[in-house]
């Protein structure tokens, strides 16, 4: 189950939706591995603490977070805590690089679904930096807090429900359903379905490594909106 809980989206929401409900039937079913998981707290303090970025004397290490973003002119948490491991650093980059700058969807379709996915996640960190990216990007803030809520709760396009569906069904289930696949089919081409897997699947892993190391915000990044759902 996702954090929106709520009606059901229509395009198939995991297991559940999948082998039927039948209402008649009143036993109380095992928790699934989702639920179990929905109930791990978050840490509330650093696991693992970012490197000291001024004590960097390695130059491949330098290299690759002077190509990092930035917030006051410094590498974000999330490199600084990544630049334990400066190989994969480098190559994270690489992949995430090209998602954020060099790919085939518009910017304010990958950000919804980067949104949405960080929201599924309970990963605030990846939520707030990308709150601020999906509002460059054309998200709005009434949109940013509905994508914390069920979809029925807002007024989405057609194309912006697929969306949102993508993410949830891989949260669900860790596969995208029949009827969700088909709306998306609809719009977007071979390639960009392809990117859109890939965009859930790598952010999915960034909401997990930012949750279980326990990076914390940077400076002046929020967090959740006030009224999330």
């Amino acid at each position: 189950m996702t954090i929106a809980d709520g009606e059901p989206l229509g395009f198939g929401r995991g297991p559940v939706a999948a082998q039927g409900w039948d209402q008649a039937d009143t036993s109380i079913p095992e928790p699934s591995l989702q639920e179990v998981a929905m109930a791990i707290e978050r840490p509330s303090q650093p696991r693992l603490e970012p490197i000291d970025l001024d004590a960097v004397v390695d130059d491949e290490l330098r290299a690759t977070l002077s190509t990092a973003l930035t917030v006051d002119g410094r590498p974000l948490n999330i490199f600084g805590v990544l630049a334990h491991h400066p190989k994969l650093l480098k190559r994270f980059n690489l992949l995430g690089g090209f998602i954020l700058n060099k790919g085939l969807l518009p910017e304010r379709e990958r950000e919804l679904v980067i949104l949405r996915v960080g929201w599924n996640s309970r990963a605030v960190y990846e939520f707030g930096q990308h709150t601020v990216i999906g509002k460059r990007c054309g998200l709005t803030d009434d949109e940013i807090t509905a994508l914390t809520r069920s979809p029925h709760e807002h007024d989405w396009s057609a194309d912006d429900r697929a969306l949102i569906a993508l993410a949830d069904d891989l949260a669900d289930d860790d596969c995208v359903s029949d009827g969700t696949w088909t709306a998306l089919a609809l719009r977007w081409s071979d390639a960009e379905l392809v990117e859109l897997l890939v965009v859930a699947g790598f952010y999915r892993l960034v909401s997990g490594f930012l949750n279980s190391a326990g990076v914390q915000l940077d400076d002046g990044v929020p967090g959740f909106p006030a009224d999330h759902g």
